[in-house]
């Protein structure tokens, strides 16, 4: 019998969510299943996924074989690397010591990297924030400086006739 881990579809219509599941690769894709190892849920900012770890584990070491979405959600949460190095302890390549180091290393390192990247998104998300402050504020001050200009001259223009009537001595006033 080949065993598949495969994702089971549910929700309403344009809302689905699925169910992580092991089933005989000939069963419906909603059909029979043989265990349920967790769920994904695609539809929220970051996709929420549940995985039994150590149902999932064992039956990738039975031989069951994941689909390619399923694999990514594996090997997201680990146990696509966890099945890698406890393959290398049995060859004999690490010892149970090394294999659970590297595991614990590489699961700190993804917590921070998901940390980072959370960072690095608000970070982003501020700086937008701050150049749209900053551009409005900057147009304000244009617009209140050319206001501003627009109110000085028109003064200015009209006392500037008037300095330059009397400034012409040897000429007489036009009549009409």
């Amino acid at each position: 019998m080949s065993v598949k881990i495969r994702l089971q579809r549910h929700g309403r219509k344009k809302k689905a969510f699925y169910h992580i599941v092991v089933a005989d690769s000939r069963s419906p894709r909603d059909g029979r299943f043989i265990e349920k190892l967790g769920t994904y849920d695609p539809y929220h900012q970051e996709a929420k996924v549940s995985i039994n770890f150590d149902s999932a584990l064992g039956w990738i070491q039975k031989g069951a074989e994941p689909s390619d979405t399923c694999r990514v959600l594996l090997s997201a949460e680990g146990v696509m690397y966890k099945n890698h190095l406890l393959r290398g302890v049995a060859k004999g390549a690490l010892t149970e010591a090394d294999a659970e180091k590297k595991f614990n290393d590489w699961a700190t390192g993804k917590d921070k990297r998901v940390s980072d990247r959370a960072q690095r998104k608000t970070d982003k998300r501020d700086q937008q924030i701050k150049a749209k402050a900053d551009a409005k504020a900057k147009a304000e001050a244009e617009a209140a400086k050319e206001a501003e200009a627009a109110a000085a001259p028109a003064p200015a223009e009209e006392a500037a006739p008037a300095e330059g009537a009397p400034a012409a001595e040897g000429e007489a006033p036009a009549e009409s």
